[in-house]
């Protein structure tokens, strides 16, 4: 039987306008440009340049006055939304930084322009970058002058193209595959390897790192040493430094031992890194942070953000209706809003950034004044109060953000920790700790490495209550390995 039912239910949805300042305020600096460029790419109304003239409405003439008047009314929403954005934007900035001449970041009352202080001095081209031979090239280049058949050869290219970029060569290809592949058997696959491994960088292609060593020594005619022996037949022990028993086994004394480990740690076990790495990957901070006067001025690293608006040509064809059919000023009105949504975003997400990063300047005072070793504990809670904002925004405010002080460049991540009491109730940054522990770490004595319930035992002795399993934690979030594998020999 059908029947009517009525439910009263509360939701809570996130209109186009906020996914895309959410989606805006994750992306940093690098990546917004690159959002920017896109956008402009997809969105024909949206342009990049300097403020156009007005659209003059009275000029254009139309059959139907009251479609005109419809569509002439959408354009004056559009331009009061603007405007009305536009004084938000001042007011915010102003708060945000009142000292600094970030006004000129606002646009114009009838242009959706982001001023931008730029160096009009500035030459406007990237420094080429010298050629460098990828990897691949590189072991091509000597393949090609080997003596092989073209079997051996394609095999030995398919080979190549596997190789990983740290020189090994890919865990998901096996001899068993590769001989399937070519229609040969597994032993010609290795042999060709093994030619492979001996190009240069030695050792590149191998399956792991013992075989990675062990051709190195081979190579350098060492095959008879002590090194080579440890590597062939005591890996396991040297690689989790078991030396009392390598000594044993092998019959020879500390000098011996530390003699030949010293031959093992100076081969590459990374050949495929360095020289062959395309270019290095550098921070760009987003925040720069000044001391001005006593006081702490921020500004966006953004000057790169071009000038945006909307194309007055769109807006005449929105107006036109005589010469422009219904579908096209339907796409045009569509495009419109979107570009205004865009733009708006924009503005938010600058401005929501200044603000997280003026609240985390105030609450680290310390920090900018004498150094990271002042640093105190807060949680991002403590910000979202502060600035009035919730506590994911100011997570996504945070993720992938830097910043630049006197004192280096920092992931904004840095700044918030835990805290923790000492003995006289005084609260505590656990970012202290873990630069005590790391301290601690670095003066120890390498042949008697400090367990983790020693460092505990000093810690607590120092007035910071801090059990053992705390200290493995911290000391594996420091990417610091355990007391036995940092003894020497």
């Amino acid at each position: 039987m059908i029947h009517l039912q009525q439910n009263l239910r509360l939701e809570q949805r996130l209109t186009p306008q906020q996914i895309l300042l959410s989606t805006l305020l994750q992306l940093p600096l690098l990546s917004l440009e690159q959002k920017i460029k896109s956008e402009l790419e997809q969105n024909p109304v949206l342009e990049e340049g300097e403020e156009e003239e007005e659209v003059n409405t009275e000029e254009l003439t139309s059959d139907d006055q009251e479609g005109d008047e419809q569509v002439e009314e959408e354009l004056k929403l559009i331009e009061e939304n603007e405007q009305n954005n536009d004084d938000y934007d001042k007011e915010e900035l102003q708060q945000a930084q009142e000292d600094t001449d970030l006004e000129n970041l606002l646009n114009d009352d009838e242009a959706f322009e982001i001023r931008v202080p730029r160096d009009r001095n500035q030459e406007d081209y990237e420094r080429p970058e010298v050629h460098v031979s990828t990897l691949p090239e590189h072991l091509l280049d000597q393949l090609h002058i080997l003596s092989l058949n073209e079997k051996e050869r394609a095999i030995g290219e398919y080979l190549i193209w596997s190789i990983r970029d740290d020189g090994y060569l890919d865990q998901s290809v096996t001899l068993e595959n590769v001989a399937a592949m070519f229609d040969t058997t597994p032993e010609k696959v290795e042999s060709v390897l093994k030619k492979i491994q001996r190009l240069d960088p030695t050792g590149v292609g191998s399956r792991n790192l013992r075989e990675c060593l062990m051709v190195q020594l081979e190579e350098q005619g060492k095959q008879d040493t002590i090194a080579y022996a440890i590597l062939r037949d005591h890996f396991e022990e040297f690689k989790n430094k078991r030396y009392e028993k390598i000594m044993d086994e092998l019959g020879i004394d500390k000098d011996t031992l530390k003699e030949n480990i010293d031959i093992i740690l100076k081969l590459n076990p990374k050949p495929g890194e360095e020289q062959f790495e395309l270019r290095n990957n550098y921070i760009v901070p987003d925040f720069i942070v000044e001391k001005v006067d006593d006081k702490f001025v921020v500004s966006l690293n953004d000057w790169n953000i071009p000038p945006l608006r909307i194309s007055n040509t769109y807006k005449k064809m929105l107006l036109d209706k005589k010469n422009t059919d219904k579908d096209t000023r339907q796409y045009i009105r569509k495009k419109v809003e979107s570009a205004r949504w865009f733009i708006s975003s924009i503005y938010q997400r600058k401005f929501t950034m200044l603000k997280v990063m003026e609240a985390i300047i105030e609450k680290q005072r310390d920090f900018f004044e004498k150094g990271p070793e002042h640093i105190k504990p807060l949680i991002m809670r403590e910000i979202a109060e502060m600035i009035g904002m919730d506590i994911s925004t100011v997570s996504r405010v945070v993720n992938g953000k830097y910043v630049q002080t006197d004192y280096g460049v920092f992931e904004l991540k840095y700044f918030f920790n835990e805290r923790i009491e000492n003995e006289d109730g005084e609260e505590i940054s656990t970012r202290k700790i873990k630069n005590r522990i790391k301290e601690l770490v670095e003066a120890e004595d390498p042949h008697k490495p400090l367990s983790d319930e020693k460092i505990s035992q000093i810690l607590k002795s120092e007035g910071f209550p801090i059990a053992r399993r705390t200290v493995a934690k911290y000391r594996e979030q420091l990417k610091i390995p355990v007391a036995r594998l940092r003894r020497g020999i």
